[in-house]
């Protein structure tokens, strides 16, 4: 009789692969079987391969025949991605790092996946880069909707003159801070909270996980999260008359807010991200861009609370700007928000689409929206040609040149307060990690796009308030 050890070598000969399950049936072996007669256990094995439902009742090989079935059925549920990424348009592609390329050659393998485009901003995510634009076939993926559902940027410009701010700037320092309130967690409470028409949504009856939400939604209404989001008074210039917005040639006090849906918004990505993951198997490279089919309920559910987190996102922008308005009089000229962080039906070669950008600005023609640069870096009031490569898109912001960790690592707080200082710009709050060096150069970023859409306005900081500690959104 041959008595031998089988190895692993042995189980990959007769239809094994390497893996969890080959490493499960070496344990089983060594249990169980040592010193068995080494033809008659290869047999064995080879028949639990082929047939395990067989064993499901086998005193010893019951456990790995109910894994091998298990394995078995994820492998089929699991949803393949194409073979080879579909092209998309490239906006500054010197500017993007290899590894927000690769995030969106990934997503250009989905199935479901019909058009894409990278933003010059662009930088790595998770799922989406930030600064990617998809369009999917009747699909939406809550990771390229991205944590903060909604996130905007919204401009109140005022017939207040520069040499007014200059001339006040204690006070619109005082009234900025006694109107915001940044950071994680951070909310209103009793008499201080806002009343707003959003609260009284049908959609925070939807279900009862979102209805839970409300109460966080409430305290936080008119507050501003962590990491860039900001709140600036700034001096916007048009250098023509600008006639759809009806401002003469001048330069005018601006202010500028950009947040998004808080911690409610959060706590939705999270709920549906984990909700899509289990329901749409994708291979590992691709699983944080798990989607959720719109014909199901999962998929109607997450709309509806999408947009919801939008509007809501939208309502505490102007919490903020009717609070200042009001504390520093003067009328208002004109409003422009737009936001990011969404999903959007659209219609792109004549079909009906899903087009998510993270990170990214609508820009169909005619369309405003603002893009900022950094706390001493302009921003920009543009208005959207309507490119179709670029799906009707263009970037969101400066982008970021450096992470997070990196700006904390290499930035000093005295090389920040020079730039500040020399820029004429007064900081609020902010962490090393949202220091203007950590952003790509607006101007680069600009060019890049300039086919997607027209600068209206510049707009430059003057007064910028941000979260104390630079912290992210609970």
């Amino acid at each position: 009789m041959h008595m031998n050890n089988i190895s692993g070598k042995d189980l990959l000969a007769i239809g094994y692969q390497q893996g969890k399950m080959l490493g499960l049936a070496l344990e089983v072996l060594e249990k169980h079987y040592q010193g068995a007669e080494h033809e008659a256990v290869l047999t064995l094995m080879k028949d639990l391969l082929e047939r395990p439902e067989a064993f499901l009742d086998h005193e010893i090989l019951e456990d790995l025949a109910t894994k091998m079935i298990e394995d078995a059925k994820e492998i089929e549920n699991t949803i393949f991605l194409n073979n080879t990424s579909r092209e998309f348009a490239v906006y500054g592609s010197e500017y993007i790092a290899a590894g927000a390329v690769a995030q969106m050659q990934t997503a250009m393998k989905l199935p479901v996946t019909v058009a894409g485009a990278l933003m010059p901003d662009a930088h790595q995510g998770y799922g989406l880069p930030i600064g990617g634009v998809l369009a999917a076939k009747n699909a939406v993926i809550p990771y390229g909707v991205g944590v903060d559902i909604g996130c905007r940027m919204a401009l109140s410009i005022f017939d207040i003159t520069e040499e007014n701010f200059l001339l006040n700037r204690d006070t619109y320092k005082r009234e900025l801070i006694a109107h915001t309130r940044f950071g994680a967690g951070h909310g209103y409470h009793g008499k201080d909270r806002t009343d707003h028409a959003i609260l009284d949504r049908n959609e925070f009856n939807l279900t009862q996980f979102i209805k839970a939400l409300k109460d966080k939604a409430y305290s936080q209404l008119g507050t501003s999260g962590g990491g860039n989001h900001f709140v600036e008074w700034g001096i916007i210039e048009f250098a023509e008359d600008d006639q759809p917005l009806n401002i003469p040639k001048g330069k005018y006090l601006a202010l500028l807010s950009h947040s998004g849906s808080r911690g409610m918004g959060a706590t939705i990505a999270g709920y549906y991200t984990r909700l899509a993951k289990e329901l749409c198997k994708l291979p590992r490279e691709a699983a944080n861009l798990a989607y959720l089919d719109m014909n199901s309920e999962a998929g109607q559910e997450y709309w509806l609370a999408m947009n919801l987190a939008g509007d809501y996102a939208s309502a505490c922008h102007e919490v903020i700007h009717d609070k200042l308005a009001k504390a520093i009089g003067g009328t208002l000229l004109a409003k422009v928000e737009n936001h990011h962080n969404f999903a959007w039906k659209e219609t792109w070669n004549g079909e009906e689409v899903i087009v998510h950008r993270k990170g990214a600005t609508p820009a169909g023609k005619g369309v405003m929206g603002i893009i900022p640069g950094s706390m001493t870096a302009p921003g920009f009031l543009v208005r959207g040609k309507g490119e179709e490569t670029a799906i009707n898109s263009a970037s969101h912001g400066a982008g970021r040149q450096m992470s997070r960790t990196a700006a904390m690592q290499h930035i000093t707080r005295q090389e920040m307060q020079a730039m500040l200082q020399a820029n004429g710009v007064t900081l609020i709050g902010a962490g090393l990690d949202e220091a203007p060096m950590a952003y790509k150069d607006i101007n680069v970023v600009m060019e890049a796009q300039k086919d997607l859409v027209d600068i209206v306005a510049k707009f430059s900081p003057k007064m910028v308030r941000m979260a104390d500690d630079g912290s992210k959104e609970d």
